[in-house]
């Protein structure tokens, strides 16, 4: 009887970890439009927090106040519809232009590519190009290597610090926040936040890299349903490059235009190889677009072995941009930008709200009057104080002005910039509708046409039947 031979435990790894990737410098077209992407999108990040008009911060959330101040418009929580509006213009915008013209985002304007964009910068002026910063990390610790990566981590730090600080400057005064760090003064939320986002923006960019983009961001995973065999694709094209100069050699036939230099490889800022299809973790940089261009100069063959594309392109030869899923991405885009403006344009100074005392029905005056006490609520948006007079008058249910006397005590009162005024006030008419009535309070700025707004209140008197009884017992 044959026994079973024994075979050796094997451990199967399923974490690997990551490999660096020492992305080469590039030269060209497209490395031209991302470094100009950068300087702008940075640029317009740093810069913002410092302009101001009118002693106005042009962008600054001030959470203790409840104010946002977005380019000279100021919103409060009442406000916060707006920003819901924002969101779906954002993703909107997102979803037409994918559809378009593919991860332009993520290659471009991603956050996450920006700054990683300028470490990387950093890291090629300490520590040189890729094969110097292969050689420099296998070489054995010396004064030099200590050197470079101090100088490196240094740069990267302060960078770090800068950003998160600029951060927190969004919702501090930058004034007096780099005033109090240069002071060392700084201490607190805004201590916590700028460190944070310092270390977070550190490790991200500097580390993390390709990681977030492959594993942390939900982007990469959902995009392909906003694709379709229209949208522009970065892609190697087969057909011509292959054979490939090594195998072609090795198996004696003619070579296609790629000569397999992997330099294509070398550039990916994710570490992927284009020439083996379109793959998730791709952002569209056109970093490869650039590099083998540059070598089908070098060696005399036209440009586009790697190119931006699509699938109907490369099935017809033209490009289809005016396609029913773009059509519809772009009109719904259009429409929510139009609603946006016009939310936005005709958003009211104030927020003005009415509510009648419900401890008493009414008060019965001995000249015959009719009290009804209200509780008048209203928020001042604006960065100027304001004082405010009321008038009333009864609305038939046609909505239009009855003919009754109606005076409110008081008529004015004063609110102060982006204040929560509430009054008490009465409500006196000599000769009211029996029962319920509609009454309608207009409050209006006494200096500022615009700060103006109606609310319609009920107003009780006391029934027919009450009066005619009153009239016997007398």
């Amino acid at each position: 009887m044959n026994k079973p031979v024994s075979t050796p435990e094997q451990t199967v790894t399923f974490y690997q970890s990551a490999a660096k990737i020492y992305a080469r410098e590039v030269r060209g077209r497209y490395a031209r439009l991302r470094n100009i992407a950068m300087f702008a999108l940075l640029g317009f990040y740093y810069v913002t927090p410092w302009l101001s008009w009118n002693g106005t911060p042009f962008v600054l959330f001030d959470l203790p106040h409840r104010r946002f101040h977005v380019f000279g418009l100021t919103l409060v929580p009442q406000d916060f519809y707006l920003l819901t509006a924002m969101l779906a213009m954002a993703a909107f915008t997102l979803f037409f232009f994918t559809t378009v013209g593919g991860r332009l985002w993520c290659g471009y304007a991603c956050p996450q590519t920006v700054w990683t964009e300028a470490f990387m910068w950093i890291e090629r002026y300490t520590e040189g190009d890729r094969y110097a910063r292969i050689k420099l990390d296998r070489a054995p610790w010396s004064a030099q290597k200590i050197l470079r990566k101090s100088a490196k981590h240094l740069l990267w730090g302060m960078f770090a610090l800068y950003t998160g600080l600029t951060f927190v400057a969004y919702f501090v005064p930058a004034p007096q926040l780099f005033a109090d760090a240069l002071h060392f003064n700084l201490a607190g939320w805004a201590l916590f936040w700028s460190v944070f986002y310092g270390f977070a923006t550190w490790g991200n960019a500097g580390f993390l890299r390709e990681q977030v983009c492959k594993y942390m961001c939900p982007y990469a995973r959902f995009q392909s349903a906003m694709f379709d065999k229209d949208t522009l694709i970065i892609a190697y094209d087969e057909k011509r490059g292959e054979p490939r100069k090594s195998a072609a050699k090795k198996e004696g036939k003619a070579a296609g235009d790629c000569i397999d230099c992997s330099i294509c490889v070398q550039v990916c800022p994710v570490g992927i190889d284009i020439r083996n299809g379109l793959q998730y973790e791709c952002i569209a940089c056109a970093a490869c677009v650039d590099a083998c261009n540059d070598v089908m100069d070098s060696v005399n063959k036209p440009r586009g072995l790697i190119r931006y594309t699509s699938d109907h392109h490369d099935e017809t030869g033209h490009f289809h941009i005016f396609r029913p899923r773009a059509i519809g991405y772009g009109v719904i885009w259009l429409l929510v930008c139009a609603g946006f403006g016009v939310l936005v344009l005709f958003r009211s100074p104030i927020s003005f709200d009415v509510v009648r005392d419900r401890k008493q029905l009414y008060r019965e005056m001995v000249d015959g009057g009719v009290e009804n006490v209200y509780q008048i609520k209203l928020s001042n948006k604006s960065d100027q104080p304001h004082r405010y007079r009321l008038s009333a008058v009864f609305v038939n249910q046609h909505g239009e002005d009855d003919d009754l006397d109606v005076s409110l005590d008081p008529s004015e009162f004063d609110a102060a910039a982006g204040a929560h005024e509430s009054v008490t006030i009465t409500a006196r008419a000599d000769d009211p509708h029996p029962g319920v009535s509609k009454l309608k309070f207009t409050v209006q700025a006494v200096d500022a046409d615009a700060h103006h707004d109606d609310h319609v209140a009920t107003f009780l008197a006391p029934s027919e039947r009450h009066d005619s009884e009153h009239d016997n017992e007398h």
